[in-house]
C-alpha cells in the first residue's frame, strides 16, 4: 500500500491513495473489502463514482475477476472518463492498430510495438494491456486479459496474456517450468569473438534498478544462448534463446562481453543506427497446462533490422 501519482493523456493529474498488488485471483469487491477494512458499500461507492482502476483501466463492475500480478489502484478523486476502458466501439476504432498474431479460446498473443509498456506504468497507462482489454472487452463485456509475462518497453515482439484467470494462474506459478523456447534477435555493436555460446551468468541489482553481471556466483542464475546470424562492418545480427527469465537478462549480460545492443543508452550502448533498441522477442513456444499441448508463436523480424544488414 503507497501514495502515487501520475497523468492521464490530457495531463491532468491523478492522484492516489492506495495501490495494492493482487496474489491471487478473487472477486474485485472481496478483494477491496478485504484489503480497506471498510463496508462494502463505501467500496461499491468507489466504483460507483469511478475511482479504482486495474492495471490502469478504471472498472465499476464489484464483480470484476482480479489474477495474481493485477495492481489495483484507488483515486482521490473520480477519474475522468478517457481514463476509462471499455470504449465505445467508435472510439475503439481511433485507436492504433496492434498486430493479433495469435489467438484462442484461452490466450492473446500480439506483435507488441517498441516503445510501448507491456502493462501500465505511473506515467502511462496505454500499454499493451489496455490495447488487448480494450480489444477484448469490444467483442464481450465479459473478457478481459491475464498477464502472464512481460518484455521490456523498448523491446518489440511476442507479447501473450492469459484470458481466464485459472489458466494465467497455473502459468504464472510454474512459468519456468512450461515456457520451453524464449527467442530473441538482436543487434549488438561490433563482432562476437565466437559464433555461437552459452553463457551462464549470475545477475544482481544496483541501487539505480539497473542490473549487472557479478564476478561471483551470487545472484540470480542466468543462463542465456545466442548464434550470429548476420553481420556487416560493425554489427552483428544474433538470434539469442534464454533459458532464464531474468530481469534485462539479454541487455546486461551482452553488454557485459562488450557489445551492447545498439539504443540500449541504459546498458552503455553508445550507436543507434536504426532510432530504436535493437531487441525484438521472435518466438515464445509454451505448453498450455490444460490441454498439454505445446503453443509456438512467432513475430517477424522488424523491416528495419533486415534492411539495416542488406
Amino acid at each position: 500500500m503507497k501514495n502515487d501519482r501520475k497523468y492521464n493523456k490530457n495531463n491532468e493529474k491523478i492522484e492516489y491513495t492506495y495501490e495494492f498488488l493482487v496474489k491471487r485471483s478473487q472477486e474485485l469487491l472481496e478483494f477491496l473489502f478485504e484489503k480497506m477494512n471498510t463496508s462494502k458499500n463505501n467500496v461499491k461507492m468507489l466504483l460507483k463514482n469511478n475511482q479504482i482502476s486495474v492495471n490502469g483501466s478504471t472498472t465499476t463492475q464489484f464483480n470484476y475477476m482480479l489474477a495474481k500480478e493485477d495492481i489495483v489502484r484507488i483515486s482521490k478523486k473520480p477519474m475522468p472518463k478517457n481514463q476509462s476502458s471499455n470504449l465505445s466501439k467508435k472510439e475503439f476504432k481511433k485507436l492504433p492498430k496492434i498486430e493479433i498474431i495469435y489467438e484462442d479460446e484461452n490466450y492473446i498473443a500480439i506483435n507488441k510495438p517498441y516503445d510501448m509498456l507491456s502493462v501500465e506504468d505511473d506515467k502511462n497507462n496505454k500499454s499493451a494491456y489496455f490495447y488487448v482489454e480494450e480489444y477484448l472487452t469490444n467483442i464481450d463485456k465479459r473478457l478481459r486479459p491475464y498477464i502472464i509475462h512481460r518484455i521490456d518497453k523498448e523491446t518489440s515482439g511476442v507479447l501473450v496474456f492469459a484470458k481466464n484467470p485459472v489458466v494465467q494462474s497455473i502459468l504464472r506459478l510454474n512459468w519456468d517450468e512450461y515456457v520451453k523456447i524464449r527467442e530473441y534477435v538482436a543487434i549488438v555493436e561490433g563482432h562476437m569473438n565466437k559464433d555461437s555460446e552459452k553463457i551462464i551468468s549470475y545477475l544482481l541489482e544496483d541501487e539505480n534498478n539497473l542490473m549487472y553481471v557479478a564476478k561471483g556466483q551470487e545472484g540470480q542464475k542466468a543462463i542465456t544462448n545466442y548464434k550470429v546470424i548476420k553481420k556487416n562492418n560493425a554489427y552483428s545480427m544474433l538470434k539469442v534463446l534464454i533459458e532464464t527469465g531474468r530481469k534485462n537478462q539479454i541487455r546486461v549480460v551482452l553488454k557485459s562481453l562488450g557489445h551492447p545492443i545498439i539504443g540500449d543508452i541504459k546498458y552503455n550502448s553508445t550507436k543507434n543506427p536504426i532510432k530504436r533498441l535493437g531487441l525484438h522477442a521472435s518466438l515464445i513456444s509454451f505448453v498450455d497446462p490444460i490441454t498439454k499441448k505445446e503453443i509456438t508463436i512467432k513475430s517477424k523480424i522488424p523491416s528495419s533490422f533486415q534492411s539495416f544488414f542488406e
